[in-house]
């Protein structure tokens, strides 16, 4: 079989195939580029970057389950400046697209860092609205759809990079935030972020995690996001990065058949440092096997 095409399109944004880090689990890509060949990965999705620096959780804030892990690292992160000075040099210096995670309390959080980023060299942001919004007495941005709406709007105002809006599983019904992110003008959505989950240590009688509760990612948690994609390509017109418990090129084919452009892995990174590059050959070994031409006859397929 001749060439096969992997490349994808995001928002006009031309991915040389449809594999990407998943926020906080690649850093910048500084401490995997040992392991990893960057300008390999359609993009790399930097960890969360706030308008000023964050501490983050005390600790214990990594914890093993079954089939994955929790974390409550709470997006701990240097600030935009250091972000903008050391991290972004650093990635320029690889073939890839940079899509930026962005992170905040409040909407005007949000905004100084979409302003800062306006000017850089950056392909996409990726806001992270699975963050407490403070000013509401702490319920995330992206468990209200009238928050979903209005913050998304209000970033994309300001915004010069197409903005995907990161998803939270933690709802009801994800639909409804999809469609509120779209009726807002998102040019994207990425799904899905974290589950909730919490771990007890029997023997001291005590929680694992100082926080009491973290973000559970991983294998485990694939099926639940796999369902949450298929629903929302049904029910939105956007492209969509599919993320959760991505292991292997199976999940991820799995994934661009349910309806994502793209998709992100995550927790793998931490089992193999060379994760991203193995499913990028998996998915173009899969397609020579059933004679894909191109991977844009995926997306979607399962109906």
């Amino acid at each position: 079989m001749g060439d096969i095409k992997t490349s994808v399109n995001l928002c006009g944004v031309e991915l040389k195939n449809p594999v990407m880090t998943a926020s906080g689990t690649f850093g910048s890509g500084a401490e995997y580029c040992e392991f990893t060949d960057l300008s390999k990965l359609g993009a790399v999705v930097t960890k969360g970057v706030a308008n000023i620096p964050w501490e983050g959780n005390p600790t214990p804030r990594v914890a093993e389950v079954y089939g994955g892990m929790l974390n409550a690292v709470g997006l701990q992160n240097p600030g935009i400046d250091v972000f903008c000075e050391r991290d972004i040099p650093f990635l320029r210096q690889y073939d890839t697209k940079i899509i930026v995670n962005v992170c905040g309390k409040s909407t005007q959080d949000y905004l100084e860092v979409v302003e800062r980023l306006s000017d850089e060299p950056v392909d996409m942001l990726e806001i992270n609205i699975s963050c407490p919004n403070v000013k509401e007495g702490g319920i995330a941005f992206g468990q209200d759809p009238k928050l979903v709406e209005a913050i998304t709007s209000d970033i994309k105002k300001i915004a010069k990079q197409p903005v995907i809006m990161k998803l939270s599983p933690n709802v009801t019904d994800i639909t409804e935030m999809a469609r509120a992110a779209e009726a807002a003008g998102a040019d994207c959505l990425s799904l899905i972020n974290t589950l909730t989950g919490m771990k007890i240590d029997i023997n001291r009688r005590s929680f694992v995690l100082a926080n009491k509760t973290g973000g559970m990612s991983g294998p485990a948690i694939h099926p639940i996001a796999v369902r949450m994609v298929y629903q929302v390509a049904q029910a939105v017109k956007l492209p969509l990065i599919g993320m959760g418990g991505i292991l292997t090129a199976e999940d991820a084919i799995e994934m661009i058949l349910a309806g994502a452009t793209a998709v992100s892995v995550g927790t793998a990174n931490f089992i193999d440092p060379r994760a991203t590059e193995k499913i990028i050959d998996g998915i173009k070994a899969y397609m020579r096997k059933y004679q894909v031409k191109d991977i844009k006859e995926l997306i979607g397929a399962v109906r």
